[in-house]
């Protein structure tokens, strides 16, 4: 399946149908009166998210979205049928902006989400509704109310627990495989991952997800490569794997230069709790690894971890520190939620 993160669609609701004007007319019944009937309502244009989906690639090959218009009324006080609903499917984490590529209007994270996105327009009313001591046989109706259109763009930002980041080639897709079942393309060159990759990691019977995105390159941050367009898919992360390629000949460069292109994306991303590991290690010989690895601990300013993930060395100990900091971090969110209830039980607490 191939992977669209950004897509930009045309969405109109349902006209409302237009109001009756009939009159009641039957054997014997001279002066029946009105009885038109109202238009039926337009359809809504919904977003809902659904499980299974991790991409908005279906979004590229349709842009326009129509949902049905109301019919109108007809005599005998009958409602003219409503128009039908279009919903549209997208994945969990999903945003959905304003014509102007900025302003958030809603932004879906859990399977089951539904948003009403542009409201159908009302029926009209029938003749009958006018009826009154004073006009007892009105011969008008109202129009129905014409739907909304508008242009709205879909953002996905992928739900995971862990992110890798590094320069082109630092071993992240390598990395990913060696932990997971996904199957990210592999090649000795920079920029083989050209979009974002997901795999479940397992270690001690616990599970989580893990994001590869392209990597970085100086002054993505301001347009250059392709890395910086997918950087939103680590917002969400609870925790950022950092790999530095062990075999460049500036480690401590290597890993400022991504650091401040977090700090220059903002979104708290420089914020993070991260976990940096000096990769292709069995590519070193141990004067080298210390001298390596001496010279990324000052950069970092802590302690950094070991990892070759072709041989798999310090492999369970990466993952397990990435692991620790998730739990940490679900930990947090489950007190906060806890926190919040005990506040609305005791009615201290704002949203």
């Amino acid at each position: 399946m191939k992977f669209l993160d950004l897509a930009r669609i045309e969405i109109r609701s349902g006209n409302g149908g237009s109001g009756c004007v009939a009159f009641r007319r039957e054997k014997f019944i001279e002066f029946g009166g009105p009885n038109g009937g109202d238009g039926g309502r337009g359809g809504d244009v919904i977003v809902e998210v659904v499980d299974g989906l991790n991409t908005l690639i279906d979004f590229r090959y349709q842009q326009h979205f129509f949902a049905g218009n109301g019919e109108p009324g007809k005599g005998q006080q009958r409602t003219g049928a409503d128009g039908k609903d279009i919903v549209l499917r997208v994945p969990s984490g999903t945003e959905i902006l304003d014509e102007d590529e900025e302003t958030v209007l809603f932004d879906l994270t859990e399977v089951g989400d539904r948003v009403v996105l542009a409201k159908g327009g009302n029926g009209g009313w029938g003749n009958l509704r006018f009826k009154s001591a004073t006009n007892q046989a009105p011969r008008y109706a109202n129009p129905g109310q014409e739907g909304i259109t508008r242009t709205v763009w879909l953002r996905l930002k992928l739900i995971a627990d862990a992110g890798l980041l590094g320069l082109p080639n630092a071993g992240k897709s390598t990395f990913l495989s060696s932990c997971s079942n996904a199957r990210p393309k592999i090649a000795d060159y920079p920029f083989t991952t050209l979009h974002p990759n997901l795999g479940v990691v397992g270690i001690d019977n616990a599970e989580f997800v893990m994001a590869d995105i392209p990597g970085l390159i100086e002054g993505a941050s301001e347009g250059r490569g392709i890395g910086d367009r997918f950087l939103g898919h680590v917002e969400r992360c609870a925790v950022l794997l950092h790999l530095v390629d062990g075999t460049s000949d500036d480690v401590a460069y290597d890993y400022e230069v991504i650091i401040g292109e977090l700090e220059a994306y903002g979104g708290d991303l420089a914020d993070k709790p991260r976990v940096t590991a000096l990769n292709k290690i069995d590519a070193l010989d141990d004067e080298e690894r210390e001298e390596k690895r001496a010279a990324l601990e000052e950069a970092v300013g802590g302690p950094v971890m070991m990892l070759s993930s072709v041989s798999r060395e310090g492999l369970p100990e990466v993952l397990r520190a990435v692991r620790a900091q998730i739990e940490d971090d679900r930990l947090r969110i489950k007190q906060e939620e806890q926190s919040q209830e005990d506040d609305q039980e005791s009615g201290t607490w704002q949203p």
